[in-house]
């Protein structure tokens, strides 16, 4: 279940973080395990000019179910580009390849490598020099770049911006004044301030998790006005009465100690449920908790009601919105020692999502 409330909240906040800056949804990766489909819809109540997708088949799906525009920000197959004409669209921009294969008139984006050096334009004026016959066919509308220490307090943000705003300088000299100036993602929207960005990347937060570290001066902000969106449940499809001696589930990891009740529902590893919560990690019904009772199989896990006996079809609530439950994506999450990225985009795009 995909909470409407929440993500419109959640986008609600962001902008008054950066008061006149635009905010632009980042929907990559399933829109980071919540639909892409749904996360479109959702975001047409926005006055959201521009989300952001990965990659040209993730912009073919959201550009059927969001009314504007579409920034794909992923590095694609050249042949594509030819294909990808839509007016709607936007490219990132971050080396000279990409340009020898965009169609004329393409809206783009420059991306700047200003410190975190895995991909992006180091010498603008040097790329600019070089390539300025072929960008003269095409639409200069945005300048971004990406910071990598972001959710930390880290001089390294502090020289990003430094170069970032250096390279709009001299863009600017040009005669280029693009409309989309960002830098930063969810964890900047709450800690980067300079008027110069005209829009800001947002993921995580969007979702309504906490994009900083702990000891961040804003965590404790963030948290409190964040929402969590979603929510996962499934239903009993088997059960066992398991006596007490024996052993359930692969490698038989789990040991009955006394009779219990043992239920199956059918989400696995292969869903997105983590492995590494083998006999950890709490589930909850309308009677309570349940442990999860041996190991994750591929498609199906095993839970231990105890003495309750819950009768097939019992709604399972696997995920909860609320931050304070042991079986919250954040809790989740640090639990099977993941991050909450790595944990959101593992759910497989075919669960069905419902918007609520």
């Amino acid at each position: 279940e995909i909470k409407r409330s929440a993500i419109l909240a959640n986008y609600e906040v962001l902008k008054k973080q950066q008061e006149g800056a635009a905010i632009i949804p980042v929907l990559k990766s399933n829109a980071y395990g919540h639909g892409l489909k749904e996360m479109a819809e959702i975001l047409n109540e926005t006055d959201a000019p521009l989300v952001a997708v990965d990659s040209f088949p993730e912009a073919q799906i959201v550009k059927k179910f969001f009314k504007r525009e579409i920034l794909i920000i992923g590095r694609m197959p050249r042949r594509v580009y030819s294909y990808a004409t839509s007016r709607r669209y936007h490219f990132s921009v971050a080396d000279e390849r990409v340009l020898e294969v965009l169609p004329k008139g393409s809206k783009i984006h420059l991306f700047l490598n200003t410190g975190m050096n895995r991909e992006g334009i180091k010498d603008l004026p040097g790329f600019l020099e070089k390539n300025a016959k072929k960008l003269a066919q095409l639409k200069i509308v945005g300048l971004c770049s990406h910071l990598a220490n972001a959710d930390s307090i880290s001089p390294e943000n502090d020289a990003q911006l430094e170069k970032f705003l250096e390279a709009l300088k001299y863009l600017e000299r040009t005669g280029q004044r693009p409309q989309w100036i960002h830098l930063g993602n969810s964890a900047g929207v709450f800690t980067l301030k300079n008027n110069k960005l005209t829009a800001f990347r947002s993921g995580l937060a969007l979702y309504g998790y906490n994009p900083l570290k702990p000891n961040h001066p804003k965590f404790a902000e963030a948290n409190t006005l964040l929402q969590p969106a979603l929510e996962l449940y499934s239903k009993v499809i088997a059960k066992q009465t398991v006596s007490a001696g024996e052993k359930v589930s692969y490698n038989s990891s789990y040991l009955v100690k006394t009779e219990e009740n043992i239920v199956v529902v059918p989400f696995g590893y292969y869903e997105g449920l983590p492995r590494r919560l083998s006999n950890q990690a709490m589930f909850y019904c309308e009677k309570g908790q349940l442990i999860i009772a041996g190991d994750v199989c591929m498609n199906s896990t095993c839970l231990s009601s105890g003495t309750r006996e819950l009768p097939l079809g019992t709604e399972i609530q696997l995920i909860s919105a609320n931050p304070s439950q042991s079986n919250s994506v954040d809790k989740l999450a640090a639990q099977a020692g993941m991050i909450k990225y790595e944990f959101l985009t593992d759910l497989k795009a075919n669960i069905r999502r419902v918007i609520v």
